[in-house]
């Protein structure tokens, strides 16, 4: 309600509040000032505002944290003459240690929308040019520079520091500097737009684990392209998404408008059941901030341009003020558990050896620590010893549950290892599954799904390209769209121990995403088979399938 004049034990009690809050928030609180424990909106006047204003600075400073203040607004309470305001207020702590608060945003779209030069600009701090000049910072490759399109995953970070205000590469610093001086981290994964890199696409969402994703859509051009299969991807892998209307000072107002109720309309569509939230003030990013994480509805609609620079603020505000998904507990129970580390990509760096990046899903990581990576095409795991870790491009000795890094193997040989293997804690036993049964639904096609049907499979960061299915669907024989059936998938897996599942996300615990063509389907993992199953089904299965090519 109001923090004025409090004694010294009451100010050591708020303040030992304040810490467990921020703790709870993984360093970051937002206060509301002026509203009683029922959440009646009483609001305070001028000199209590200030008052109260004050003493939670001295809070914020005792726990070494900073406060902004996000909002205030006029309220009318039992027609008091004088004017009474309530205030949100952002507390934040000071980095310590390098336990940054640290967020993955995926960045989808079609292509030509502007995704890659909207992560320019707000990384460089510095418009565009309108010819797409704040792009070439991003592309990894030749012919992405050369065609404007991107066909690569990169990441690229947009810092705030414990004031809210915006860290970048605007004053020249270096990654580790921008590290060093935000409290908390924004790290956009630009994925590719066009239809051609759909696989590239797809694997930046189910590996990296986003905790959330932003749909930039072009103003001019409306929902075309990949749009709406970007979104039916989101909205499949449950991953919170917003919504960013960019190129907005290439067309009319009209226009404009007409996109967003383009895009409101398809929210609102049965199989989505969203709530569009169109951003228009400060007031309205810090609304849409708070909601969007509480309601899997809410979706944020912003309208900007990345030219000018309008209302690209606001976006900036949202970002800053956005919670994490997971609060502190989650974290240490994750922690908890024993290390598992997803690979993601392979690197030889010279002077260095074999680097490889991804995600630590459960466990702590520790420089010198002993693991082992598998499984190999024998169905084996090797021992390896982790050299040096570094996080966001800066130094780090302990990687923590849920962030990404990569870590520094030496001279382990390169070509033992690939893409989709995990990095284990010797205790956990790791074992193989090469069978499973999965329970699927078909969307968005008409077309039926066959015994023997040939798809690709994406679970986690581990893609099963046009492997045969079998099993025993409905409708003898057939799946048709909207039809659960089991299907048997045939793919050596690591399967954990302790979870008797194939190890994916913990967002997302054993998710499947499968595509033929333009045809997809979304599913979970059923059941693993027994290793002798698996042997006698893959025997019969592979028969079966030489059978039918010899037919063909």
């Amino acid at each position: 309600m109001k923090l004025v004049n409090p004694t010294q034990y009451r100010f050591e009690h708020l303040a030992t509040q304040l810490k467990w809050r921020l703790q709870e928030g993984r360093g970051e609180a937002v206060y509301q000032i002026g509203v009683e424990d029922n959440g009646l909106l009483v609001g305070l006047t001028e000199a209590d505002m200030k008052a109260s204003l004050k003493t939670l600075k001295r809070m914020a400073e005792k726990v070494g944290a900073d406060i902004t203040l996000l909002r205030e607004r006029e309220v009318d309470y039992d027609s008091d003459r004088n004017n009474r305001k309530i205030a949100e207020v952002l507390v934040r702590k000071v980095p310590d240690d390098q336990q940054f608060l640290d967020l993955r945003v995926a960045v989808l779209g079609n292509v030509d929308s502007g995704k890659s030069t909207l992560l320019g600009v707000l990384t460089q701090g510095e418009l565009d040019n309108g010819r797409g000049r704040a792009r070439l910072n991003l592309f990894r490759h030749l012919h992405e520079i050369q065609t404007g399109r991107t066909s690569s995953i990169s990441f690229e970070i947009l810092g705030f520091n414990s004031k809210g205000e915006v860290v970048n590469y605007s004053e020249s610093r270096t990654a580790e500097e921008i590290c060093e001086s935000s409290s908390k981290m924004i790290t956009f994964i630009d994925l590719a737009g066009h239809h051609k890199y759909l696989k590239t696409t797809i694997f930046g969402l189910t590996s990296y684990c986003p905790d959330f994703a932003m749909l930039v859509v072009s103003a001019n051009t409306g929902i075309a392209g990949t749009t709406r299969e970007h979104l039916g991807l989101a909205m499949a892998l449950k991953v919170p998404i917003f919504i960013v209307v960019s190129k907005v000072d290439l067309c009319s107002r009209g226009t404009v408008e007409r996109t967003v109720r383009q895009l409101e309309r398809v929210l609102k569509q049965p199989g989505c059941n969203k709530v569009p939230l169109e951003v228009s003030s400060p007031d309205d990013a810090v609304t849409a901030a708070q909601q969007f994480t509480q309601s899997a509805c809410i979706t944020p609609i912003f309208t900007l341009s990345s030219v000018s620079g309008e209302s690209l603020d606001l976006l900036k505000v949202f970002l800053n003020i956005l919670p994490p998904l997971s609060n502190s507990k989650e974290q240490e129970e994750l922690m908890q558990q024993l290390t598992e580390f997803q690979v993601d990509e392979i690197y030889s760096v010279p002077d260095v050896g074999t680097v490889v990046g991804g995600t630590l899903y459960s466990g702590v990581c520790r420089e010198g620590e002993r693991l082992v990576v598998g499984p190999t095409d024998e169905g084996r795991f090797l021992r390896l010893k982790v050299g040096s870790i570094q996080r966001n491009r800066s130094a780090c000795r302990v990687l923590r549950a849920g962030q990404a890094a990569t870590l520094a193997l030496g001279n382990f040989d390169r070509s033992l290892l690939r893409k989709g293997m995990v990095m284990v804690s010797p205790k956990m036993n790791p074992t193989i599954c090469c069978q499973f049964e999965a329970a699927i639904v078909l969307l968005f096609h008409a077309k039926t799904f066959r015994r023997g049907s040939q798809v690709t499979v994406h679970v986690g960061n581990v893609e099963a390209g046009r492997r045969p299915y079998g099993g025993v669907p409905s409708r003898e024989g057939e799946c048709v769209c909207q039809d659960t059936s089991c299907v048997q998938v045939r793919e050596p897996w690591f399967a954990s121990a302790s979870s008797n599942t194939p190890s994916t996300c913990d967002w997302a615990p054993c998710q499947l995403l499968f595509r033929e063509g333009v045809t997809k389907g979304i599913g979970h993992v059923a059941r693993l088979l027994p290793p002798s199953q698996n042997h006698d089904q893959n025997q019969n299965q592979s028969q079966n399938h030489d059978q039918n090519l010899q037919q063909h």
